[in-house]
This record gives structure tokens, sequence and C-alpha cells, in this order.
């Protein structure tokens, strides 16, 4: 997220942390038919650990769903400066990877829990150009590729091969940006992409705005024109609806991380309460596709 707005919901939870250590839907009109997702339930999302991405994984069997909040940043990866966790992703072969990134500094850090619970760090040096914000990762359903995400209103995202996965990746050495996906369409503040298809990613936007699309905090979909890889690719968008935004408190909303489990067809995207509700009804929302 945008450093300001992440500051900002970083203060509110922040104090939480210090604390616990005390004591109307709009839409827009789909691409097609098959791209209509339709709400069908909410689970409260804990501030502390589950406001910022979620993950669902497929190995080991049986494992439970994965989701980041200042709570689930390691004391050992914070001291360090890595004081932000974005969006996770999963590989379909039990590779979980967490995007992080720092006030200052160059640089990207990927974590990396491999099947056998072991972890690893990746770090990514900035290119030129590229913004020091860390989103989200979405992980190719074919596992080598990566698409990491910037701040702000873009016209690209970004494709690293998978550290830990692609076999040209080494904790020892940077982590490149191999290429990237041209948008036909700006994006505005996405907190989240996971891959729908090889070649289809859905999207959170954050936007607060409307401007782009005519709708706020929109969820989008990018068609691929080929999977991602060593070349560009390029990418058409579509906002096909409003994510909901509801809750006890006025203000502003902060659209978060997403995920699709393709096993059951579920789509998730955390939506955090303004103000003091952020506390109290901060909600992953649950979709499926009619």
């Amino acid at each position: 997220m945008a450093l300001r707005a992440r500051q900002r919901c970083h203060a509110v939870l922040t104090g939480l942390v210090a604390l616990t250590s005390a004591a109307v839907l709009s839409t827009a009109v789909p691409a097609h038919a098959a791209d209509t997702w339709t709400e069908v339930g909410s689970d409260r999302a804990d501030p502390l650990t589950e406001s910022q991405g979620l993950a669902s994984v497929e190995v080991p069997a049986n494992s439970p769903n994965r989701y980041t909040g200042i709570g689930t940043i390691p004391a050992g990866v914070s001291s360090r400066g890595w004081n932000h966790v974005g969006d996770p992703d999963a590989s379909y072969t039990g590779y979980y990877i967490e995007p992080y990134q720092r006030d200052d500094g160059g640089s990207k850090m990927f974590r990396v829990q491999a099947p056998d619970g072991t972890w690893s760090e990746y770090v990514h040096t900035l290119g030129s150009g590229e913004a020091l914000n860390n989103s989200f990762v979405a992980i190719s359903p074919g596992g080598q590729w990566m698409v990491s995400g910037e701040w702000g209103t873009m016209t690209r995202l970004l494709v690293h091969p998978t550290p830990g996965v692609n076999p040209g990746t080494s904790p020892s050495a940077n982590l490149p940006w191999t290429s990237s996906i041209r948008l036909d369409h700006a994006v505005r503040d996405v907190q989240g992409c996971d891959f729908l298809t090889a070649t289809t990613l859905l999207c959170s936007s954050d936007d607060p705005a409307g401007t782009l699309f005519g709708v706020t905090k929109p969820l989008l979909q990018i068609d691929l024109s080929a999977e991602p890889g060593t070349s560009d690719v390029t990418g058409h968008v579509t906002a096909l609806r409003q994510l909901p935004l509801r809750s006890s408190c006025s203000g502003e909303f902060e659209t978060e991380g997403i995920d699709y489990d393709r096993r059951t067809g579920t789509l998730r995207v955390i939506v955090v309460s303004p103000g003091f509700c952020v506390l109290t009804d901060s909600k992953t929302y649950r979709f499926t596709r009619s």
C-alpha cells in the first residue's frame, strides 16, 4: 500500500499491538457473464494478523489458509527494517511466499517457506524507475514465474522468476525483474492479485478516487496475451465490480489482499474498516463465480 496509507494503518495496528501486550454495493459492467462474482459470505479479519493479505495452501494437504498482518512479521525480520508485509501467495507445489518492503533503501525482500517448512530470503534490488512498494505476489499456475506490484497509478505489473521454485534463483543472488505485464488501462493502488487461470489475474484495488473505472475499490480482471515469463506480455484490464464497503463506522475503507482457491472456486478479498471499526468489523469477503 502507499506509504501514507500504510502508515495510517500501521499506526492503528501498532497501537493495538501495544494494547495486546499490555493486557450500498456498486457494480461496473463485467467483460462477460463468466466474470460475474457474487458475494456469498464473510469472516471477521483480525486487524493484527489478517489485515494485509491471504493465501490458500494446497501442499501439504489440509493446510490452513495463511494470512499476513503487522502481527505476523517475525521480530528477526522487522528488526532488520522489513516493517511491512504484503499479500502472499503459494504455489501449487507448496512454496509459500511473502513480500516485504522497508521505508528506506533500494531493495525488496521475498520470504519463502519451502514445503519442508524451511525459510529462506530472496532480495531484489530496485530497477530503474521501480517504486519501493512491494504490495503483493502472485505465483503463476506453472510455478516458474511470479508477478509483483507497486503502488500508485501504474500501467504495468512486474514479473520475476519465482524464488525457491525457479532453478535460476538463489538466496545469495539478486532476484531479477525479468519482464513486465503492460496494461492497456491504468490501475491504481493494487493491493493484491491472484491467478484465476494461466493467463487471467484477479486483482483488488484500493483506488479511492474512482476516476479510472467509474467506481472506487474495484475488483479487477486482467486478461494476459500470454503466460508471463522472460518476455513482456500485455494485459487487458476490466473492472468487474466494487468490493463490499460495509461498516458501523464511516470513513475511508482499505482494500487489501486477494486469494483464489481453485479447489473450491472461492475468491476471497480483505476489506479493512475505517477508524475504530478496523478492530471490530473488518472482513474477509467470499465470492463465487456465477
